[in-house]
């Protein structure tokens, strides 16, 4: 799987509600970062532990890709994406939408994961809604 790959099996990983912590690579150092809509993850365990609890409270996202741009050197990849983003908190029932941007990078790992995330920003020029 090569690194565009391993973006687009993040996307439907999300889409279907599974885990995505596995995509992003182990760190002792908190060097792995995820910024989202309204939060920053520093470190995989809080990146993983964030994105549990985004799985457990959310449901029927939408995550469609416009722009997807890659560049994937030998052991590292970057990548930027315009993205429809749209889910349901299932707690309180509201839907959010929103047309995001995305940017990243990837490293080139030995795991069961050839590819692995170790920076991550979502951001949208949208206002957040309550």
């Amino acid at each position: 799987m090569n690194a565009a790959e391993t973006i687009a099996a993040y996307y439907a990983a999300l889409r279907a509600g599974e885990p995505l912590g596995p995509f992003f690579a182990d760190d002792a150092d908190r060097s792995v970062v995820k910024f989202g809509i309204s939060e920053q993850l520093l470190g995989t365990n809080a990146i993983r532990t964030g994105l549990q609890d985004q799985t457990e409270t959310t449901a029927d996202w939408t995550v469609e890709s416009h722009a997807l741009r890659v560049t994937e050197r030998e052991d590292c990849a970057w990548f930027s994406d315009d993205v429809t983003l749209c889910w349901t908190d299932t707690e309180t029932g509201t839907r959010h939408a929103y047309d995001t941007r995305w940017s990243g990078t990837l490293v080139a790992t030995d795991e069961a994961r050839p590819w692995q995330f170790v920076g991550m920003h979502v951001s949208t020029a949208d206002e957040l809604g309550e």
